[in-house]
């Protein structure tokens, strides 16, 4: 099966709670395991000024499902939260992205991955590398190649 790591975030409302229960939505995934959740750190918004500060984790988990499932099953548990996608950027209760699919590189017009922002964002980065710290050289290497 192949490793994902989820990136949640929240800026909405009872941010603590929209985790938890994103949290929970993505344990009850057929044919995935949650591995590891991150701890949640508080950050301020991003592109988007004028907003609440977010509350951002990562998660990895392990699962059967193509990507393109996986993100199906992801946007089912961001409107069931009451995501709403009003513009660009927007507040939300709840904010699921893909950010690595196994060792995949996907090029879609739905699906990125790894996530193209990823590594402009420390709220991103610093608890994808407190779950999986071997992940930093590859890291590094990958957005070395990405720039040139």
């Amino acid at each position: 099966m192949p490793i994902v790591f989820i990136g949640l975030g929240s800026n909405l409302g009872d941010r603590q709670d929209y985790i938890n229960k994103a949290i929970n939505c993505l344990k009850e995934i057929s044919n995935t395991t949650v591995e590891k959740v991150s701890s949640i750190i508080e950050t301020e918004p991003q592109d988007a000024a004028g907003q609440g500060k977010y509350l951002n984790a990562v998660i990895k988990l392990e699962t059967n499902l193509a990507a393109l499932d996986l993100l199906k099953e992801l946007q089912g548990i961001e409107n069931s939260l009451g995501r709403i996608r009003s513009f660009k950027n927007a507040p939300r209760r709840i904010d699921l992205d893909i950010l690595l699919y196994g060792e995949e590189v996907i090029d879609e017009s739905r699906l990125k991955v790894p996530h193209p922002r990823m590594f402009e964002r420390r709220f991103v980065i610093e608890p994808l590398l407190e779950i999986e710290p071997k992940l930093k050289n590859w890291l590094i290497k990958y957005d070395y190649h990405r720039k040139h």
